[in-house]
């Protein structure tokens, strides 16, 4: 059974850092692309940044430098390092991975993150 448990939400000052974790379990993890994802209450799911097996990895368009992705696969956890924060990153951050066949998307429970001062 595919679970993905994320961890290291809360509030933080704009400017100010936080990094978020996601523990795999269920399958491979290391061969598998892992993805933050982050949604706002009436806008769809937006892909913040994703980390292929193979290490390369892609951001969205206003991460613009701020955020790193990264991975240990020893312990099956994926990072989302968050610098820099603003108001506008305000939003439930998920944990993503597609498994099986159909590459049938998994999802965390989502964390909350309040970016405010």
């Amino acid at each position: 059974q595919v679970q993905l448990l994320e961890s290291g939400g809360g509030l933080v000052q704009p400017g100010g850092s936080l990094r978020l974790s996601c523990v795999a379990s269920g399958f491979r993890f290391s061969e598998n692309a892992m993805a933050w994802y982050r949604q706002v209450p009436g806008n769809e799911r937006e892909l913040v940044a994703r980390i292929n097996g193979d290490g390369s990895t892609y951001f969205g368009e206003f991460v613009k430098g701020r955020f790193t992705i990264s991975r240990d696969n020893a312990r099956n956890t994926v990072y989302l390092q968050m610098n820099n924060l603003k108001p506008d990153d305000t939003a439930v951050y998920y944990c993503n991975t597609r498994t099986g066949l159909r590459r049938t998307d998994r999802w965390g429970q989502g964390i909350q993150v309040t970016v405010s001062s």
